[in-house]
Formats: structure tokens, C-alpha cells, sequence
């Protein structure tokens, strides 16, 4: 392995795979943003196909089949379009609010059902049940299993070894052979399922899904079919990427609530200034309540779920700073040492929101939603609806409940070192933690309002 370091810029090469890693964001913009055409591929993945996750326009390479899946997902998902989804939005944070009131334990089960009905409604208009939906399991296993599956280390091997798919059962080394079986199956199902289901129910005709198949009907027959792939594509992508980003970051707002409490109550403060115990927040109190903004953005920053981004690849050839960056080089923007500037944040290593107000009390200009959600033509383009959805469920859950370290049979608190997943995503693991109401009012109101 060679690696050359010069400041802002890390230059490794793996075996034969040449690696850029980014370490500013100034350094991200003038590449990924400014030069967009040239950093818009993605690296060649050898366990994608095996696995079943060609699917996923988000490690689709550059091209017409990923262009095409991303204007789908784009006419939905853009801001403007995104803001008709807030009603829904608010209306499942109050229902996991409520779950997680009167079932704590399973929190993490909570925060999976709430990412994913969101998306459920919005892609399928599928009314996802409040615990255990079918559905919603299904994708947990989906991407759980492909996650745990899809590591670097297996596609590192495929790549030298791609007869290991080919080995007999009986043959050692034929494991990564059945993986890829069972991950292509779970994959397979949670494609085609919501999707027969759109296709199949008259309702579903305002949703994502059922918009586009209108659409589909009055284009030619020979387009059809490759119109129908792509808008599957673009909805399993959005199934998929909501599932696992918003229940990654709610696991990171949970662990910081825990940890940092004075932070919890400043923010139950400014809510209860602003609503009262009368009623909950709702978006348009948004503006009112800058401090639960930059608990969001310190949750964005403070433990970033991708802290390598998801990498991008040159489609040509460039030169940076007098830096020469061959065409075919896989790039990857450091958000963990974006966020983990000192200069910029200083104490970084500390969840501290109030790193993003100003003197005057208003927000600064500083949002880390710039760098986490990716940049440049491979920005994630759920980010409005992602950024909404965990605005609405962090400021019921602020307004609704306390939240502290648990504590043993002699009422003494349980303290622990966080653990984290590891991989392309990062979360914490499940830790002990005590979840209960603020006030029965709001539990009341919680319930009503379901």
C-alpha cells in the first residue's frame, strides 16, 4: 500500500486501486460541486451484482440508466414537492412518539418503523402498521443482511477471486456463494413486493409509484419496460436509504440526549416557550425554534452515520492544486474529519448545539446538512424529506419525553462506553436508557392525534 499525504488531500494505493480522500469541505466543493461531471461515477463494487444491490441508484455507476432513476426520484423528492409530506410526517413522529412512551425497550424497532413508513407512504402510499408491519420487517432484513454482507472486505475478494461464486457447496470457501443467495433473495423481495403493491391498488395512484406508472401507460410500448425498471429502481433506493439513514440518525440523537442533558433540557425550554403544553410542535414553529435546528445539525455533525461519504469515482482525468488525480480513481469525502475539526468545532468531540447559534440567538450559516447528505451530482436527493423527518421526530420526542441513563434495581444510573456499528454506515448499538413521558397531557394529546 502507498500513501501520500499533503494536507487537505490523501492520495493511498490499495493493491491496484488508486484512493483520494478529501479532508476539507472547501476541498469537497471545488471537486465533487465545482467539477461535478468528472466526480459524478462510482467505483467499480464487485459484491454488488452477487448480492442482489444493482438496484441501488446510489451505487449505480454514471450514466443514462442512473440519470434516468434520479429525475424519477428528483420530481418527488425535490423541495418544493417534498413539503405536501409534512402533515404524514408529523402525524408518524407522533406515532412513534407515543410507541416509545408506552414501549421503550424497543426503541430502536420504533425509530425503524417511523423511517420507514414515511418513505413507505410517500413512495407506495402503503399505510405501514404502527409495530411490526410486514413490510417494514421486510426491509429491516434486507438491508441489514446486505449491509452486514456487503463489506469491504468481501468485495476486496471478489474482486482477485470472482470464482468463489462458482465453488460447489461442499467446497470450502463456497460460503460468500450462499451470502450472496440469501442477500439477493431478501433484496429481490423488497423491490418487487411494495412495488406489486402500488402497481395493483387503485389508491396508490398519488404516490411516487403510482404517479410514474400513469406516466408509463401513455409512452411507447418498447420504452415501457425500461421506464418501469428505472422507477423501481429509484422507489427500492428510497425504501432502502430512508430505512437505514434516519434510524441511524435518531440512534445518534438518542445516545446524545443520554449523555448530554443539559442540552435535552434547553431544548424542551425553547418548545415549551414557544407551544405550551397545549398543543405539539409542528413545522411551522420551525422558525421559531432555533435551538431544536442546531440539535439537529450538532446530531447531523457529532456522530456522522457515512463517516467516509459514499465514494465517487473520476470519469476522467483532473488537476487540483498542482495535484494530478487519474480518471478511474476512487474518491471519498472525509466527513468524519470535516466534522471533527477543531478550528472549525472546537470541543468537537462534545455534543454541543449551541456551537451553531449566534450572539444574537439566530442560526449560523454553518449547517452541516452541506457535507452529510454528500455533494456535488451524487447529493442524496431525499435529503428535504430526510431532513424534515427527523426535524418532526426529534421535536416530539423533545416535547414529549425525558430521556436519561437508565438505572439498576437500586436506582442507580447505568453507565456505559457507546459501541458503533461499523462499515459504510455507522450508528451506535442499542445502549440502556430510560424513556418516559414529560406530562400525561401530552401523552393525551399524542394519542389523539395519531
Amino acid at each position: 500500500m502507498q500513501t501520500i499525504l499533503s494536507g487537505d488531500l490523501i492520495f493511498v494505493r490499495i493493491l491496484d486501486q488508486e484512493v483520494v480522500v478529501i479532508n476539507s469541505q472547501h476541498v469537497a466543493q471545488a471537486l465533487l460541486d465545482k467539477r461535478s461531471r468528472v466526480y459524478a461515477d462510482r467505483p467499480y463494487l464487485a459484491t454488488l451484482e452477487p448480492f442482489g444491490w444493482s438496484y441501488s441508484m446510489g451505487f449505480v455507476g454514471y450514466g443514462d440508466e442512473w440519470r434516468l432513476s434520479r429525475r424519477i426520484f428528483h420530481q418527488t423528492f425535490r423541495r418544493d414537492s417534498a413539503l405536501k409530506f409534512r402533515p404524514m410526517q408529523i402525524r408518524r413522529a407522533r406515532e412513534m412518539a407515543f410507541n416509545l412512551i408506552d414501549d421503550p425497550k424497543h426503541y430502536n424497532a420504533h425509530f425503524a418503523t417511523f423511517s420507514s413508513s414515511v418513505t413507505m407512504s410517500t413512495v407506495y402510499d402503503y399505510e405501514t402498521g404502527a409495530r411490526d408491519d410486514p413490510l417494514v420487517l421486510l426491509v429491516v432484513d434486507a438491508v441489514n443482511v446486505g449491509i452486514a454482507m456487503m463489506t469491504p472486505e468481501r468485495a476486496m475478494i471478489l474482486k482477485l477471486f470472482p470464482f468463489l461464486l462458482n465453488l460447489p457447496a461442499w467446497c470450502p470457501g463456497s460460503s460468500i456463494k450462499r451470502d450472496a443467495r440469501v442477500s439477493t433473495n431478501l433484496t429481490n423481495e423488497m423491490v418487487n413486493v411494495p412495488f406489486d403493491y402500488a402497481d395493483n391498488s387503485i389508491s396508490s395512484r398519488s404516490s411516487m409509484v403510482g404517479e410514474h406508472l400513469q406516466r408509463i401507460e401513455e409512452e411507447d410500448d418498447a420504452l415501457k419496460p425500461i421506464l418501469e425498471n428505472a422507477l423501481k429502481k429509484a422507489a427500492s433506493t428510497a425504501f432502502a436509504a430512508s430505512y437505514e439513514s434516519t434510524t441511524s440518525t435518531l440512534m445518534v440523537f438518542l445516545l446524545a440526549m443520554v449523555f448530554y442533558p443539559d442540552a435535552q433540557r434547553r431544548a424542551q425550554a425553547e418548545i415549551d416557550l414557544v407551544t405550551g403544553r397545549d398543543r405539539l410542535p409542528i413545522f411551522e414553529d420551525r422558525a421559531s425554534l432555533p435551538y431544536i435546528d442546531a440539535v439537529l445539525r450538532e446530531t447531523f455533525r457529532w456522530e456522522p452515520i457515512v463517516p467516509l461519504g459514499v465514494p465517487h469515482a473520476t470519469t476522467s482525468d483532473d488537476i487540483y492544486d498542482g495535484y494530478f488525480i487519474p480518471r478511474g480513481a476512487t474518491v471519498m469525502c472525509n466527513v468524519w474529519a470535516i466534522s471533527r475539526d477543531e478550528k472549525r468545532y472546537p470541543n468537537a468531540s462534545r455534543f454541543m448545539p449551541e456551537r451553531f447559534i449566534d450572539d444574537n440567538g439566530k442560526l449560523t450559516d454553518d449547517d452541516p446538512a452541506h457535507y452529510v447528505f454528500g455533494l456535488g451530482r451524487r447529493r442524496c436527493p431525499g435529503r428535504h424529506t430526510a431532513d424534515a423527518s427527523v426535524w418532526s421526530a426529534i421535536a416530539t420526542m423533545l416535547a414529549t419525553m425525558n430521556i436519561s441513563l437508565a438505572k439498576d434495581d437500586q436506582g442507580k444510573a447505568i453507565n456505559f462506553t457507546p459501541e458503533f456499528t461499523t462499515g459504510l454506515n455507522r450508528h451506535p448499538v442499542t445502549f440502556p436508557c430510560s424513556i418516559s413521558a414529560r406530562h400525561s397531557e401530552l401523552v393525551d394529546t399524542l394519542r389523539t392525534s395519531m
